[in-house]
């Protein structure tokens, strides 16, 4: 067990948090979140050892594994011989005791009579405890793990040196899965693996033993591992219960810490502005009786009970919530890309072969799939930054391009201010415009947009070249992992800067919420080839699961000609003609309850317009709860619809051709 303990940590004249404590038991999963800036990081080098607190203790039980896989590149791997021995030489213990049987079998082979028996025993003890441990096992789980991380089979025997930091980032974090340690610490695991190998490490830090801190922007991965999230902010930490099964989680991990925090903000508030009160009575009694001979103790005693008073503190949540007005970009046409028998590649890696794909203006388009499937490799055609090997990229007339990536922030004159930085994207356009208003919308309000940008975070940095490249007139925009280092405040700021944005919007991300909160279409990077999804995210997701037995034979088949089997056939017409009847039923009963529940939405919607409604804390949240669930409802229903007259429209297609059949 790992406990932290009054921790308080200082950087020049800053303290960047005090008096956190935290506890790390087995099978406990911790979520640590907070903003760009407040320390997380810190915190995380703290509890593994690798930084000293200015104040506090960290105690670790004896002999207690640690695992730690830090953002940046991992670069202890370069030296091993192969991804897979770099892997199992993780788990340490294992290796020791594998080492040490085979020096005791050496022995043994030499041993007299009269040592032969002790060392068999030492033997057999290890040998035990070598296959508790999965020593026997640790060879094919390192594979299983590799596999799951995303590594092909044949990348198990490559030296690690060969690998991009983003891969070897993988290693190490196999390497750390395998070794299953004690407790856990990983600092923003997910910004280097795509959905699908998401979905698979949340599984596995699920099974750990062990305790498990994982550092996160990621609200849906939050969902899957947190059982508490701890929300490091105002110079300390404040713990959330979020587990699965709890009154308090009943609608998400995430959404329940932010249920929770913003009911403890209330009364803190509350709190404060009663406390403000009473020591403005104190301060006024002071300030009128302070040269009063006659009450000189009552005034001392007021002045020393004001030294002792501990101000109650509130985070200042300045999130912002600024309404976006981009300046409007010229009208592209109807089809503002198209690619038409595009081959791209480099060199003789061929990543796609003769795709045709048409982005239509307006639209909000999500790239997924596994990492090296063409994702940034569309992007850069689509930006004109790579040529095809055969067929065209054809852009609309008036098409202006803008590409939001990682290497854009690397190009920023660090001695600029933001705001002097925000300008060089406009190229003189927009004079009229207020410049510090757009970039306040960005979460640089005020005093902000003066500061150099060389102190800003890579958060800060991202939400920068963001602002840039949206404050920009183009009407077309790329953005390749824009989700990188922004904290959860940021990337709320992005999902409402791309809903806002007038123009048309391609995007890839690994952040499930993002892609679910703005894009109305998917472009697949399976094992096939590039694949259009006509849809939102959660629609895309619905369809990729496998239908039921019972669905499939809603759709009827055509008559078998020639079958002269006349009864056989009317038995399945009359079968057919009930599918057809419970389908629009089905599709009739979920009209009207979309139509109910889309009612009951605006009914709430105007309740909570009402000011009237922000008297009372308790029937506030409840009528935001309810909001909440009736447009989660709301999807439910619309997917359900979508899909039943779909399967509908289907089922009457192949009983019009079961008919002329008969014809």
């Amino acid at each position: 067990m790992l406990s932290v303990s009054g921790v308080a940590v200082t950087v020049g004249a800053r303290t960047l948090f005090s008096d956190v404590s935290l506890r790390l038991a087995p099978g406990r999963r911790v979520a640590l979140v907070g903003g760009n800036g407040a320390g997380k990081t810190t915190l995380a080098e703290v509890i593994v050892g690798l930084r000293e607190p200015g104040r506090g203790t960290v105690s670790r039980t004896a002999d207690l594994r640690l695992g730690w896989l830090p953002q940046d590149v991992v670069d202890d791997a370069a030296d091993a011989p192969s991804v897979l021995e770099y892997v199992t030489a993780g788990a340490t213990e294992l290796v020791a005791l594998e080492r040490r049987l085979r020096t005791l079998e050496g022995q043994l082979e030499d041993a007299d009579p009269a040592t032969q028996a002790e060392l068999l025993a030492a033997y057999g003890d290890d040998q035990e405890r070598f296959r508790q441990l999965g020593g026997y096992e640790l060879q094919s789980n390192a594979h299983r793990t590799l596999a799951g991380l995303g590594f092909a089979p044949d990348d198990a025997m490559r030296p690690p040196r060969e690998l991009s930091g983003g891969w070897r980032v993988r290693a190490a974090l196999a390497r750390l899965l395998v070794a299953r340690p004690d407790v856990l610490v990983l600092d923003e695991p997910t910004n280097h693996l795509d959905l699908d190998t998401i979905d698979w490490l949340a599984d596995a830090l699920r099974d750990l033993s062990g305790a498990l801190l994982v550092v996160s922007h990621d609200r849906d991965f939050i969902d899957r591992v947190a059982d508490t999230i701890v929300e490091l902010a105002a110079g300390t930490t404040t713990e959330y219960d979020v587990r699965s099964g709890t009154t308090v989680a009943e609608a998400g991990g995430f959404a329940s810490f932010v249920a929770q925090r913003d009911a403890r903000l209330v009364q803190l508030r509350a709190a404060r502005t009663q406390q403000d009160r009473q020591l403005a009575e104190v301060e006024r009694f002071v300030e009128r009786f302070r040269y009063k001979a006659s009450k000189a103790r009552q005034v001392q005693s007021r002045i020393r009970a004001l030294d002792r008073v501990e101000r109650i503190e509130v985070e200042d949540r300045r999130e912002t919530v600024a309404r976006f007005q981009f300046p409007e970009p010229q009208r592209s046409p109807r089809v503002v890309v198209a690619l038409d028998g595009v081959t791209a590649g480099y060199g003789d890696r061929i990543v796609f072969d003769a795709i045709d794909l048409a982005i239509e203006r307006g639209r909000t388009v999500a790239l997924v799939g596994p990492n090296g499937t063409g994702k940034s490799t569309l992007l850069r055609l689509l930006a004109g930054s790579l040529a095809p090997l055969s067929g065209s990229v054809v852009w609309g007339s008036n098409v202006e391009v803008a590409v939001v990536d990682q290497h854009q922030v690397e190009v920023m004159d660090l001695s600029r201010t933001v705001i002097e930085e925000f300008r060089t994207a406009l190229d003189g356009r927009h004079r009229g415009s207020n410049h510090r208003s757009m970039l306040g919308a960005f979460g640089f309000p005020g005093d902000l947009a003066d500061r150099v940008v060389g102190e800003l975070s890579g958060g800060e940095r991202t939400r920068l070249g963001l602002a840039k490249a949206m404050a920009s007139p183009v009407n077309l925009l790329l953005l390749d992992e824009p989700t990188n280092h922004l904290d959860l405040a940021s990337r709320d700021v992005l999902e409402d800067a791309i809903e806002a944005y007038p123009g048309t919007v391609v995007l890839v991300t690994h952040d499930r919420h993002v892609i679910r909160s703005t894009a109305d279409a998917v472009i697949d990077f399976g094992k096939a080839a590039p694949k259009w999804f006509d849809g939102t995210f959660e629609e895309f997701i619905a369809s990729r699961e496998p239908r039921s037995v019972s669905q499939d034979s809603a759709v009827p088949r055509g008559r078998p000609r020639g079958s002269g089997d006349t009864s056989r056939f009317r038995q399945r017409e009359q079968a057919t003609r009930a599918d057809l009847r419970a389908l629009r039923n089905r599709v009739t009963a979920l009209e009207r309850d979309l139509g109910s529940i889309e009612a009951r939405i605006a009914e709430l919607h105007r309740e909570l317009a009402d000011p009237a409604a922000y008297g009372d804390t308790d029937a506030l949240s409840r009528l935001g709860q309810a909001h909440h669930d009736a447009k989660d409802r709301a999807a439910v229903l619309l997917a359900e619809w979508t899909e039943a007259a779909e399967e509908l429209e289907r089922a009457e297609a192949a009983a019009a051709d079961d008919a002329a059949g008969v014809r």
